[in-house]
């Protein structure tokens, strides 16, 4: 079954639905495999339309796949167009994934209550949280590419490069093995700005014994992937090695309780418990991980108030890590599937705090 015919059967047969209205541009690539679309419409009987405006016309007449394409001209009301082709479909009870305010009453306007609205992205999420067989290709092929920019970082990184030098090294090393761009702008953050987990990249110099947290991922036919290591540039303190081996601990304990049907705030606190056992319960400030799919934070959440439940297709990110300010941080962060028998990671390797020789 493919994803429209999955779409259909969720929405239409299961919750009585006779259209979908997809706005989310990203939703619209899942479903079409063709970015820049401006809205999908697919009915439950007629054909399935694609919008779009001048811009992208031409790319997606080319790789818009299951979908007639139609052209949005300048200053048309989408929204009118939209509601003139439902009426046309005789669509009763049209489902949404996501619109803003002013294009839903533009929307309602135009159908004149003839057509009852309801927001339903759930019903995406519900089949975007689980990868087909072409997604998982796609993500194991963006997790190697990362892989190999992981390897130049423990190659390059050292006292007297700058941090978007480093940065720099690794992207191209990614660009050179097929990365079609990055996951997310890259984080590599040094010495004490180590201990901020979203700390961004900055023209700071890398010094001799600076804990250095290498966050990264490539993006493969849109598909991302998300890493993270810490490394010292030099030779590590006993106290820098306490911290990354009590991190690793947690992160190795929590991959191996990856499993279908766990519970995801329960993985969190496996990893959670390793760390306030060792005492640094107060520096672990964030949850242990996400879905990854064609964005890099997507559906089901880890963390201590997550009510999701892991299901077998799901590839989700886990990276615990101790940030104390004044000192520096550390995070290791692999992108991993759920199987049947456990966990596959996408990334791998280089769990060490020192950098190459």
């Amino acid at each position: 079954m493919n994803r429209i015919e999955a779409l259909k059967q969720k929405a239409f047969e299961e919750k009585g639905f006779d259209g979908f209205l997809i706005a989310n541009e990203i939703n619209a690539l899942y479903f079409s495999h063709c970015p820049g679309l401006a809205c999908l419409l697919i009915p439950k009987i007629g054909e399935n339309k694609a919008y779009v405006y001048n811009v992208n016309y031409e790319q997606a007449k080319a790789e818009a796949k299951g979908f007639k394409v139609e052209l949005v001209k300048r200053n048309e009301n989408l929204m009118a167009k939209i509601a003139e082709q439902a009426k046309a479909f005789k669509i009763k009870k049209l489902a949404i994934d996501a619109l803003n305010v002013e294009n839903y009453r533009k929307l309602a306007k135009e159908l004149r209550g003839k057509t009852k609205l309801s927001v339903k992205g759930s019903l995406i999420w519900e089949l975007r949280k689980v990868k087909d067989e072409e997604e998982l290709e796609f993500m194991r092929k963006a997790g190697k590419i990362t892989n190999e920019g992981m390897k130049t970082a423990y190659e390059v990184i050292r006292s007297g490069i700058k941090e978007i030098e480093a940065a720099a090294e690794i992207e191209y090393a990614m660009r050179k093995r097929g990365s079609w761009g990055t996951s997310f702008e890259t984080i590599l953050a040094s010495g004490i700005r180590s201990a901020y987990p979203h700390g961004g990249c900055t023209d700071k110099e890398i010094r001799d014994g600076d804990l250095v947290v290498v966050d990264v991922g490539a993006a493969y036919k849109y598909y991302r992937s998300d890493m993270t290591r810490t490394l010292v540039a030099g030779k590590p303190s006993q106290k820098q090695i306490k911290l990354y081996e009590v991190v690793k601990e947690a992160q190795e304990k929590a991959v191996r309780a990856v499993k279908p049907k766990a519970k995801a705030k329960e993985i969190d606190n496996v990893a959670r418990t390793v760390i306030e056992k060792a005492g640094y319960g107060e520096y672990f400030v964030h949850g242990l991980g996400h879905g990854v799919g064609l964005e890099v934070h997507e559906p089901p959440t880890l963390n201590p108030e997550s009510k999701d439940k892991l299901a077998i297709g799901n590839v989700v990110t886990i990276e615990p890590g101790t940030y104390i300010i004044g000192f520096g941080g550390v995070r290791i962060e692999d992108t991993v599937l759920v199987k049947k028998g456990g966990a596959e990671k996408f990334t791998e390797g280089f769990y060490t705090l020192e950098r190459a020789k």
